[in-house]
């Protein structure tokens, strides 16, 4: 009951101040334009710190589901290839972009000779092709979706590998720029196999020291790494801290030097600290609330049916969504610095599909009461909303809390630890949760695993033969007029089922110590380190 009456109080505040709103609008520019880099010199040595917002999930680029692994990733496992500054796809580990036949099916490329893996083994061709068919086989992998069109995969020299695809895949390059394209030690997969997300090895700059879950990861300078002598910080710690006020007085403490994925509430506190500087950028994923419509069995499975109202009825589903305004979740909670997002493909993509295809619609309490009536609800209608313990998500549910139920929904909350969470869900043990992806360059990345049925990541059971379909047209087709067309079909293809509500997309924000110097934060939203270290 409190936090429904705390919840209301913001929202009649934001409804009965309208000539406020303006300001809140006005303060997502207070933060300045767009800064992902800092160049300026840095000496060598010391620890740099960076606190996270929750604890990343498996060390395992297989299995690994959440932004924060795919920050730590970034520190000592290197792919294929990689995103710039400008959001376009360089070769990382690949010497250049891949060679594609005619047909669209055969598919080149080399990768470098002077790279060795953490364990001290040379990364070469035969290398490769171990970490792309694990990524694509082994059980419980989140990476199958993406490389399910992947035949096979040879080297064809020492270096040089080959990729036979079932059809012609247009996506295949971003998704290699990711945890697909990350190149593990086969040595280290003999070796310690389920085990390999306690004992990571890959080639990067830094490589895995130790793990103590829920309080830190510790990764030491990598003196392997090809391009070690660039390396300046001889240790990097990633602490977990779900708080971001407590991130903020740990940075202004100077306990941490870079706090990332900081709330908007946080990063104008941090604007008036003339100790801290900000980094941010436009992101390419989405936040919003997923439900279960079928997931019974669990990740890549069947689905089934699930005997519950918002399971059985789509016009349930959507009665809660239209309960929901998107805009004033965002002058609420985000203080106007985050944009409302109503489907899966960011602005900010390789192809996006146009603003029609994925314009949110307005909040509509009678239009929601006149769906539950129709579907012979009977209200209140409980429900319950799984989210992470953090004080962002607690007031984000909150509001929704109140919101969905002037229309007849009793919205219980579960704050629950991020992992847990995720396994929960994964496993279909859930109602409805909050779902997020941190996003790709190419839409199909935010689309596939998680729309599909029985994707890697569809947690929500979905199953549906025309998203399907299209799924497998946008990934064939190369004109970039017909893909927009495509995806803006399975946006709304994708917000008819309302198996996954889209509410907001997050800008990046990381607030940074100003002795600190080389960080970059892309449109990816991971904090790269491997060129920071501290200010000469």
């Amino acid at each position: 009951m409190r936090r429904t009456a705390v919840a209301l109080a913001a929202v009649a505040l934001v409804m009965s101040t309208t000539a406020g709103c303006g300001s809140l609008q006005s303060s997502a520019t207070e933060v300045g334009g767009e800064r992902m880099t800092d160049d300026r010199p840095v000496r060598d040595g010391g620890t740099l710190t960076v606190a996270l917002n929750a604890d990343p999930d498996k060390l395992d680029p297989t299995l690994a589901q959440t932004l924060v692994g795919r920050t730590v990733f970034a520190g000592m496992c290197e792919k294929l290839y990689d995103v710039d500054a400008k959001g376009k796809v360089v070769p990382q580990l690949a010497t250049a972009l891949p060679k594609v036949s005619d047909d669209g099916r055969t598919v080149t490329f080399d990768v470098r000779e002077d790279a060795r893996f953490s364990d001290g083994t040379h990364l070469d061709a035969a290398a490769v092709v171990t970490s792309l068919l694990r990524h694509r086989d082994l059980a419980g992998s989140a990476r199958a979706t993406e490389l399910a069109p992947l035949k096979d995969a040879e080297a064809t020299g020492p270096y040089s590998v080959k990729l036979t695809l079932k059809q012609a895949y247009v996506p295949l390059t971003a998704v290699l720029a990711d945890r697909s394209g990350m190149v593990m030690s086969p040595a280290a997969l003999k070796k310690y196999g389920k085990n390999f997300t306690n004992h990571p090895s890959c080639v990067g700059p830094f490589t895995f020291v130790e793990r103590v879950g829920g309080d830190r990861i510790v990764l030491a300078k990598d003196k392997n790494y090809y391009d070690a002598d660039d390396v300046h910080l001889d240790k990097v710690v990633y602490k977990p801290i779900p708080d971001g006020s407590v991130r903020l007085a740990n940075l202004r403490s100077g306990d941490i030097q870079v706090g990332d994925q900081m709330a908007p509430v946080d990063v104008k506190s941090a604007l008036t600290d003339n100790k801290l500087q900000l980094f941010n950028s436009p992101s390419l994923g989405y936040q919003g609330i997923g439900i279960n419509v079928g997931n019974v069995k669990g990740l890549g499975q069947e689905p089934g049916r699930i005997d519950t109202p918002m399971a059985r009825d789509t016009r349930v589903r959507k009665a809660f969504e239209l309960s929901i305004d998107r805009e004033l979740i965002n002058k609420v909670v985000f203080q106007g610095m985050y944009e409302p997002a109503c489907g899966p493909v960011s602005p900010e993509a390789a192809i996006a599909p146009g603003k029609k295809a994925s314009a949110c619609p307005k909040r509509d309490v009678a239009a929601a009461k006149r769906l539950l009536k129709q579907a012979g609800v009977k209200t209140p209608l409980h429900m319950e909303l799984k989210i992470p313990t953090t004080p962002e998500w607690s007031r984000i549910a909150q509001v929704i809390q109140a919101m969905a139920k002037d229309a007849g929904f009793a919205v219980t909350l579960r704050p629950t630890e991020y992992a847990t969470m995720l396994e929960e869900t994964d496993a279909g043990n859930y109602t409805a949760f909050s779902s997020g992806w941190s996003g790709r360059l190419d839409p199909d990345g935010n689309i596939a695993s998680f729309l599909q049925t029985k994707g890697a990541m569809n947690a929500y059971g979905l199953s549906d033969d025309k998203i399907d379909a299209l799924i497998e047209r946008g990934r064939t087709e190369a004109d970039p007029v017909e893909r927009a067309e495509i995806y803006g079909e399975l946006t709304r293809r994708a917000n008819e089922a309302h198996a996954l509500i889209y509410l907001y997309r997050q800008k990046n924000y990381v607030v940074a110590g100003k002795d600190v110097a080389g960080v970059r934060v892309y449109g990816d939203g991971l904090v790269r380190v491997k060129d920071a270290g501290y200010v000469k």
